[in-house]
């Protein structure tokens, strides 16, 4: 696999970075295009084990590093802060991507994967510019949830008191304090995110990875969240685009699996043709990182697959 990495100037004249990944040498043209959108606090290099894979199989991958995380934080102060634009900027820099993969890929199917934080803003993009995308996929996500105005009032109280790009130990503990309740003894902080313990303390090894979040960010993040789920948005997303839903029944964002399915039913309900869901047992928040992650990515390969046109899914 080669990995070749760019930058471009989003709409604040700020660089974003983007990796990507394709396969080396390879004497079959690509076959589809991911583009991943990534969590919170954490970076798109962590994608690339899924890139290997896919790439093997005949795929282009992309994904940048969102405003205020990875490289496009210019300074580690920038991390866990993304502006005054702040979630209404990512999306419009994973639009931007998506323009500059159609002008490089103008033939090919192009889907889009979001875990996490990544899967609200998905979630926004399915509405808000789902054209050029064949499907999408959302990973460790949630439905509607409700506190999410007193959550934000009290972001933007702070802020106010300290600062937007204030990192907030608060909402952090009030956002991520319970996380761990079903995984005590808790070894880490950070244990509802794997069962592979190599993987958690990847993860915190990382200096791109488990950074505290500004109040600003929180302000903006419930703000997302509040929107994503708003009949009037959902009524927008094309009916016809497959989408594929995947997370652990013990991940605590998508309520141990009942939050996925609640928002597997609003899809049923605004008439959704394709979406499929698929819970895996004791899996937590990231099952590209489980101790499973070969059957996970496998699973994604083959969805993508049977999203290709004919021609495209019958070469090898």
């Amino acid at each position: 696999m080669e990995e070749h990495t760019f930058t471009f100037v989003n709409d604040t004249n700020h660089e974003v970075f983007v990796y990507r990944w394709s396969a080396a040498d390879s004497k079959e043209p690509p076959r589809g295009v991911l583009q991943i959108a990534h969590g919170m606090a954490e970076t798109a290099k962590r994608y690339e084990r899924l890139a290997q894979v896919l790439t093997a199989r005949g795929f282009v991958v992309y994904a940048n590093d969102h405003r205020g995380h990875g490289r496009t934080a210019s300074r580690p102060e920038e991390l866990g802060w993304p502006g005054k634009q702040g979630f209404t900027g990512m999306a419009e820099d994973m639009i931007q991507l998506s323009e500059i993969i159609r002008q490089e890929h103008p033939d090919l199917p192009l889907f889009l994967l979001g875990h996490s934080m990544g899967s609200f803003l998905t979630q926004k993009i399915m509405y808000r510019a789902p054209e050029p995308y064949a499907g999408f996929i959302l990973s460790g996500t949630n439905g509607p949830r409700g506190m999410l105005g007193i959550g934000r009032s009290l972001a933007r109280l702070q802020a106010r008191l300290q600062g937007d790009s204030h990192p907030s130990l608060l909402m952090n503990a009030l956002t991520f304090g319970s996380f761990n309740r079903n995984f005590l003894p808790a070894r880490t902080p950070f244990d509802w995110l794997s069962r592979d313990q190599e993987e958690v303390d990847k993860y915190i090894a990382d200096p791109h990875c488990g950074f505290l979040c500004s109040a600003g960010f929180f302000y903006g993040f419930f703000g997302l969240l509040q929107e994503i789920h708003r009949p009037e948005k959902m009524r927008s997303i094309p009916k016809e685009k497959p989408v594929y839903i995947f997370g652990g029944d013990l991940d605590p964002v998508g309520r141990n699996g009942a939050g996925v399915q609640r928002l597997a039913q609003l899809y049923d309900k605004l008439g959704l043709q394709d979406v499929k869901v698929k819970l895996y047992p004791g899996g937590r928040h990231e099952m590209l990182n489980e101790v499973n992650r070969d059957e996970v990515m496998s699973d994604v390969l083959e969805w993508l697959e049977s999203c290709l046109p004919l021609e495209a899914a019958v070469a090898e």
